[in-house]
C-alpha cells in the first residue's frame, strides 16, 4: 500500500505508540483521525503535527458514540484505508486481590473497544475499491504469560484470535488483517505492575515504522501476525 493521501483512523493516539505511529503516517503523506479520550493530549499532538492530524475525542468503549461519528464523518467517496487498534488499558495483581473494576476496564477497551470501532470502519471498507488494511496491536503476553497478568493477557490472547479469524473472513473483500505482539514498550504502561520504562525496552518510534513497514506490503502478501522483541530487556545498570 502507498500511504500518501490515505485516510487513517488510530485509537489510542493521545501518546506513547498511538502518537508516534500517527506521526508516521502523516510523515508519508496519510490523514490520520487520532481517537483518544484526552482532548487536551490529543490538540497538542495537533499542534505538533499539522492538520493532517485531526483529533477526536471518543471513548471506544461506547458503540453509539462511534456508530454516529463514523456516520458523520464518512462516506462512500471519503472513507478509511487504514484502521490502528492501538487502545489498551493494563492492570497487574494477583487475581484475588484485583478489584473487579479493573478486569472489566481491561475486557471493555481492549476487546469490546476493538470490536466496536473495527464492525464500523469494516462496513465502510468492504465496498471499497483497492486493499485496506486493519493493524491490531496485540502484546506478547498474547502468546506467552506472566504471573500476576492473567487479566491483561486473557485480553491480549483474544486480540489474537479476533485477528486471527478476521483475517480469515475479510481476506476475499481485499482487507488484510494484522497482529502486531510487541513486548515491553519504553512508556509508562507497566507502571501499575512496578516496571519503570528504561531505554532498552522497545522504542515507540521503531514501532510505528515497523507498523508501517506491514502496511506498505505488496497487495497479495500479508504478514499476519508478527512478534516483536527488544533484544536485551533488561534495563540498563
Amino acid at each position: 500500500m502507498k500511504i500518501k493521501s490515505k485516510i487513517a483512523i488510530v485509537t489510542g493516539a493521545s501518546s506513547g505508540l498511538g502518537s508516534a505511529i500517527s506521526e508516521t503516517l502523516i510523515q508519508e503523506g496519510a490523514t490520520v483521525y487520532g481517537l483518544g479520550r484526552n482532548f487536551d493530549s490529543l490538540h497538542s499532538l495537533q499542534n505538533d503535527l499539522g492538520e493532517q492530524f485531526i483529533p477526536v475525542k471518543l471513548d471506544i468503549t461506547q458503540s453509539e458514540p462511534i456508530k454516529k461519528w463514523i456516520g458523520n464523518t464518512f462516506s462512500e467517496s471519503h472513507s478509511p484505508d487504514i484502521l490502528v487498534n492501538n487502545a489498551g488499558v493494563g492492570s497487574f495483581g494477583k487475581i484475588d486481590e484485583m478489584p473487579s473494576e479493573d478486569w472489566y476496564n481491561m475486557v471493555n477497551t481492549n476487546l469490546n473497544g476493538m470490536y466496536n470501532i473495527t464492525s464500523e470502519v469494516v462496513k465502510l471498507m468492504k465496498p471499497k475499491k483497492g486493499f485496506t488494511h486493519i493493524i491490531n496491536i496485540g502484546s506478547i503476553l498474547g502468546i506467552t504469560t506472566r504471573a500476576e497478568g492473567a487479566a491483561y493477557s486473557a485480553t491480549k490472547y483474544g486480540i489474537s484470535g479476533f485477528s486471527e479469524s478476521l483475517f480469515k473472513e475479510l481476506r476475499e473483500f481485499d482487507i488484510k488483517v494484522s497482529c502486531l505482539n510487541p513486548g515491553s514498550i519504553d512508556t509508562g504502561f507497566f507502571k501499575s505492575s512496578g516496571i519503570d520504562a528504561h531505554h532498552n525496552m522497545l522504542q515507540p518510534k521503531n514501532l510505528a515504522e515497523t507498523v508501517l513497514h506491514v502496511l506498505k506490503t505488496p497487495d497479495n502478501m500479508l504478514i499476519s501476525e508478527m512478534t516483536i522483541r527488544p533484544l536485551n530487556p533488561k534495563a540498563p545498570e
